[in-house]
């Protein structure tokens, strides 16, 4: 099933290669989306494709590269119909 989810990571992952981490395991599990920095110190994740590759990149996220510490993530997914598979964004990129 083809799913959208919005994340915010807390904890200690901006200035720790953490957008960088996530573009590249989303690009290799070919999920479409964007990671960037928020002024509070959180990351921001839009995400979308299969739910399956979704799960595994937020468990991806919550462990994070080893220079990072995830205290929190908030998640919000919503389901994309069949009129709107193709989604909002065509490949996965920093921001």
């Amino acid at each position: 099933m083809q799913a959208r989810v919005h994340i915010i990571v807390e904890g200690l992952v901006q200035g720790v290669g953490f957008r960088w981490f996530v573009a590249r395991r989303a690009q290799a599990l070919g999920v479409r989306g964007f990671v960037s920095n928020l002024y509070d110190g959180n990351v921001e994740i839009k995400a979308e494709g299969d739910r399956s590759l979704l799960e595994e990149l937020i468990g991806q996220v919550k462990v994070g590269p080893r220079s990072a510490h995830v205290t929190n993530m908030r998640l919000e997914w919503e389901d994309l119909r069949e009129a709107d598979t193709s989604g909002r964004y065509t490949g996965f990129e920093i921001r």
